[in-house]
């Protein structure tokens, strides 16, 4: 300790050396100008990859772009196969609906077995082109018999169009080998493929340029080819071809891509460096002045600390709970009401956390009780070292303590307390020479927002722990105004659930699906509500969670089964027997081994057949448990039930599935539904769900149509059935039966043009 004086004034003489402020402003000049050439780095790399992507993007669209027109050409060569006879009027108008639908093509033309084309659509813009031999040279002769021979399409690459121009021919034959009756062919120019390519994209951004072989055949740019820009080439897997896609990007778009943060970083980091020089220069000025002054001051603060350590271990001695060696309920509460009362005073916020023992009781029963105080003791010896002028820890009993934190200048101090409290608990407790994982769930209640006396907050903290358990533990919770109240809401809606069943609360409302083909209603879908006898009529969110929750889901599920079967039985005989019922299905229900047996039985105890009951799930059930789950949908299938995928297309969709799965309809989600005339992604999306599901045999049903606008979109696109508040909201069946038999629907149909 003899020394101490002269290492501290060996210390303050060099940090008052005059060359310190210099180093400081050199060392932020090195991070600054290293940081800068990193960003730049970094930004030029993120560059790269934006173009790569955009490159990409594009090849992807291309390759698209070709499988569609390619099918389409073909489903219009199946068609003249299937009806050998098609005149040439049908066959235009056919044509003529091609090109309404897809606005791509020059022309479609029908090629008869000696190449000559016979038919054009349209004539009027491809003038002296009919009765051209397609099979101009021996390449392209033996390309179209090759694919007459095998029944493929075949694409010719770019070509001179005998219209003018470039551009690309894809054949379908008409019927394959000798049963041949020539081609069908879709000629679109290249100048509307590349437009196509970039229609999302300002064109000026881009030059792309189309390879063959590695050779250019065709190029779109608005500006000139540089050496200097960077390009990306990415393949294009398009059969028959072999082509790339190159893409140079402008300066233009390079500059847009580029960061203003290098230079902002330099800039600042210098400003940083000067004000940091001049505070250290500062800090010299007023150390000579007020050396002396801080080393009493360091004596006096060691001689304070000294006495308030003495006070604590006295206060602790009378108030210490001797199996934890924490202050025990008694003094803690004392503490926090004295805590509470400067706080009232200062402003200032306080903190009360609530802690409980995950699984304790489980592990104190099965492991014995000398096992649990020893779990307790080294719990507390770790929550111990959280402890400062600010923070008390105390033992509360059983499995809880209790965590006061004083002074709070925001939530965030809450915030890091809570994760110092949970890094206690990283390490396993080593306890009998064997080590065990143990967590905690947490509850806060913060005053004055969450309770003005230690009572209250108590309370409060508790209730806030509680909601904390019910999300599964091992996590925390604040306590919110109202929460309290809603607690106590839930305790009465779950005590009333219990006897819902029993006292024949429930009720089913149907939702009619219109068929946009007949403009009939076939099908309507069930929809459970509950008619309580305080509340009124209850929609499902308001008790559905609570039931999946508490587990009573299952029973509720066999009662709707129940339900819709009775109903189903009695419309037997009426003009409404034909009608089909669709059932939702949670994940509990499908897990359960019995779920096909129960369902079956419901079917047999009413007389119903199978194909009037329809089962939605939705695509998250579906992906969850994929082999148990294929099992049991395989199941009801073999009896006859139609299946349908609920919200579809919400995060979970992949073709796998739909696939391996015995899958009848497609609910498309009412979110794609709800903007379809306003927004152009979700118009394209529908669009394309449409087509997936036909073209893999399903049918397609769009909920959640509440416009006549929607309406006609969806039957442009071929969508099979609609359901929504245009048609009808859910009603109870005399409500559904009275507008069946009143033929409100059928007007409602002849109103919206179906």
């Amino acid at each position: 300790m003899e020394h101490s004086p002269k290492k501290v004034g060996l210390f303050m003489e060099r940090l008052l050396n005059p060359a310190i402020p210099v180093v400081i402003f050199l060392v932020f000049l090195s991070m600054a100008t290293g940081l800068r050439y990193g960003l730049i780095q970094q930004y030029t790399g993120q560059i790269e990859a934006n173009l790569e992507n955009e490159a990409r993007s594009m090849a992807h669209n291309l390759e698209w772009e070709f499988r569609v027109h390619a099918d389409a050409i073909r489903r219009m060569a199946k068609r003249m196969v299937s009806d050998p006879q098609m005149s040439e009027s049908v066959w235009r108008e056919d044509a003529h609906s091609y090109l309404e639908d897809f606005r791509i093509y020059q022309a479609i033309e029908w090629i008869d077995r000696d190449f000559f084309i016979r038919w054009l659509e349209p004539e009027s813009s491809n003038e002296g082109t009919k009765g051209f031999n397609v099979a101009f040279n021996e390449q392209r002769r033996e390309a179209l018999e090759a694919a007459i021979e095998h029944g493929n399409y075949d694409i010719s690459g770019v070509i001179e169009l005998h219209q003018g121009g470039q551009g690309i021919v894809i054949y379908a034959p008409v019927g394959a080998g000798a049963e041949n009756n020539g081609l069908i062919a879709g000629v679109f120019r290249m100048e509307t493929l590349a437009h196509q390519l970039i229609a999302s994209r300002e064109p000026s951004m881009f030059r792309i340029e189309i390879l063959s072989k590695g050779v250019p055949v065709y190029t779109l740019s608005d500006f000139e080819s540089s050496t200097h820009l960077m390009s990306y080439t990415e393949p294009v897997n398009i059969p028959t071809l072999d082509w790339q896609l190159t893409v140079q990007p402008s300066p233009e778009w390079i500059d847009k891509q580029r960061s203003p943060w290098p230079r902002w970083t330099f800039i600042t980091l210098i400003c940083m460096g000067l004000l940091t020089s001049l505070s250290a220069l500062l800090l010299q000025l007023i150390l000579r002045r007020n050396r002396d002054l801080l080393t009493a001051r360091k004596e006096l603060d060691e001689e304070i600390a000294q006495r308030k350590t003495i006070q604590q271990d006295l206060v602790r001695l009378e108030s210490t709970d001797v199996l934890t060696g924490l202050p025990n309920r008694r003094f803690f509460m004392e503490d926090l009401a004295h805590s509470l009362n400067i706080a009232s005073r200062q402003g200032r916020q306080v903190a009360l956390v609530m802690l409980d023992l995950d699984r304790f009781q489980t592990l104190n029963d099965s492991l014995g009780h000398q096992f649990g105080d020893e779990l307790l003791a080294q719990v507390a010896a770790r929550l111990d070292q959280l402890s400062d002028e600010g923070i008390t820890v105390a033992y509360s009993g059983g499995d809880e303590f209790m965590i006061c934190q004083q002074n709070l200048e925001d939530i965030d101090d809450v915030i890091y307390l809570l994760g110092l409290i949970k890094h206690c608990f990283d390490t396993p407790f080593v306890i009998q020479d064997e080590a065990h994982g143990v967590t905690a769930t947490l509850g806060v209640a913060v005053y004055p927002h969450s309770g003005l006396d230690a009572d209250i907050l108590l309370r409060n903290a508790d209730i806030a722990l509680y909601r904390a358990k019910e999300q599964g533990r091992n996590t925390y919770q604040f306590y919110t105004e109202g929460m309290q109240e809603r607690e106590v809401m839930r305790l009465e809606l779950e005590k009333d659930l219990s006897q819902a069943l029993a006292n024949n609360e429930f009720v089913l409302h149907y939702q009619p699906q219109v068929n946009l083909t007949s403009g009939k209603i076939n099908s309507v879908e069930a929809l459970i509500r509950w008619q309580h006898p305080r509340r009124g009529l209850l929609s499902p969110i308001e008790f559905i969670p609570l039931a999946e929750e508490s587990g009573r889901i299952t029973d509720i599920g066999q009662w709707v089964v129940m339900a819709a079967c009775r109903q189903l039985a009695a419309w037997n005989g009426t003009r409404f027997e034909n009608l089909r019922v669709a059932i939702n299905l949670s994940g509990r229900e499908l897990d359960e081994d019995n779920l096909v047996d129960r369902i079956r039985n419901a079917l047999d105890a009413e007389g119903i057949p199978a194909n009037r009951l329809e089962v939605e799930l939705t695509e998250e059930i579906f992906i969850q448990n994929i082999e148990h789950n294929l099992g049991q949908l395989s199941r009801l299938h073999e009896l006859g039930i139609k299946l349908a995928i609920d919200d579809f297309g919400v995060g979970y969709s992949s073709l796998a599935y739909l696939r391996d799965f015995p899958v009848d309809f497609l609910k498309i989600d009412r979110s794609f539904i709800r903007d379809i005339t306003e927004r152009h992604d979700d118009a394209v999306i529908t669009r394309a769900i449409i087509n997936l599901a036909h073209n893999l045999g399903l049918h397609v049903i769009a909920e959640g149509v509440e416009t006549p606008a929607q309406l006609a979109f969806l039957k442009s696109q071929g969508c099979d059935l609609v359901q929504g508040y245009l048609i009808s909201r859910p009603v109870p069946a005399a409500e559904l039966e009275k507008s069946l038999a009143n033929g409100a629907f059928e007007k409602l149909a002849e109103t919206s043009g179906l």
